[in-house]
């Protein structure tokens, strides 16, 4: 009896090699797919990332040129228009006018050369990259460095400032001049919370208006007391020029108030790098000029007393 082959073949290395290539041929072709899967999800990413900066932009360059002038006249107004009367009273009414209004057309015109500066150069912040410009990074660290140590000193000017006030205010000798302090920059930081400059604008409104009213309730309170005195407004001690006794620091120190008053340049570059349209820093300067001019040449001269020998 002859055996005859089978006419089936054994199929199971061919059933495993067929379901091989059939995975093989799912992965090529679910492949594309997985790529596009992975791109349209960075796609995601990418655009949530665009729209967030989109609208941190906005956020941060909502400055128009009205606040910016509100920005520059608290910088200009703040601590240095209060120690215009005692300048006065040490370089005489000529002097002081002369330094007050030349210093004041010097700082204008500097102020409108940084804003030369930054429309010209987006990327320039703060003074350090315009440093850079000329320097390099020598030049950047070193005025990065001065920068730091000026702000230093303006903060613990402002809290200083702060202590005399609460001191004069509560007028309480039991407690320690360090608590006022500490209050004071307590009160300095949650003030400098406010993340964009056109939200710090707000309270500059509030700075404005407080100096402003100081301004003229001294103006209207030393009126009244020298109307008040034997011979009226005619008897008022003033002097046109310095006194004969003055010294070489008094002299320097008020020369100095003046030019701390007009110190508002300082922070130009932050500012104008939040502005929505930088071009107008123009409008800011003049108008500044027009309010810190005339407002500073105007105090009345406080004359020092002096301790008798």
């Amino acid at each position: 009896m002859s055996i005859q082959p089978s006419n089936h073949s054994p199929t199971t290395g061919n059933n495993v090699d067929t379901k091989t290539s059939d995975w093989d041929q799912h992965i090529e072709a679910s492949r594309p797919q997985q790529e596009y899967d992975a791109a349209y999800e960075n796609k995601e990413i990418d655009l949530a990332r665009h729209e967030a900066l989109i609208e941190g932009e906005q956020k941060f360059h909502q400055l128009g040129w009205k606040k910016l002038t509100i920005c520059l006249i608290v910088k200009a107004i703040a601590l240095g228009a209060l120690s215009i009367p005692s300048a006065f009273a040490n370089l005489g009414m000529v002097a002081g006018v002369i330094l007050t209004v030349s210093i004041g057309l010097i700082a204008i015109y500097t102020s409108h050369v940084i804003g030369q500066v930054a429309v010209k150069y987006p990327h320039v912040k703060h003074y350090a990259d315009a440093v850079r410009l000329i320097w390099g990074r020598p030049g950047y660290e070193l005025c990065g460095a001065m920068f730091v140590c000026y702000l230093t000193l303006l903060v613990g000017s402002h809290t200083l400032s702060g202590t005399i006030a609460f001191i004069r205010i509560v007028d309480d000798t039991s407690l320690c001049a360090l608590v006022w302090a500490i209050i004071s920059a307590i009160i300095l930081f949650l003030l400098a919370l406010p993340p964009s400059f056109a939200e710090f604008a707000i309270l500059g409104y509030i700075d404005f208006v407080s100096i402003i009213a100081a301004i003229g309730i001294t103006i209207i309170a030393t009126g009244v007391v020298a109307g008040q005195q034997t011979g009226g407004l005619a008897a008022v001690e003033w002097s046109a020029w310095p006194p004969e006794d003055i010294s070489l620091k008094s002299a320097f120190l008020s020369t100095t108030n003046i030019v701390l008053a007009y110190s508002f340049a300082v922070s130009q570059f932050s500012f104008m790098s939040e502005m929505h349209t930088p071009k107008d820093y123009i409008k800011s300067i003049w108008s500044l000029g027009l309010v810190s001019l005339p407002s500073k040449s105007t105090f009345p001269e406080k004359k020092e007393e002096k301790n008798p020998d």
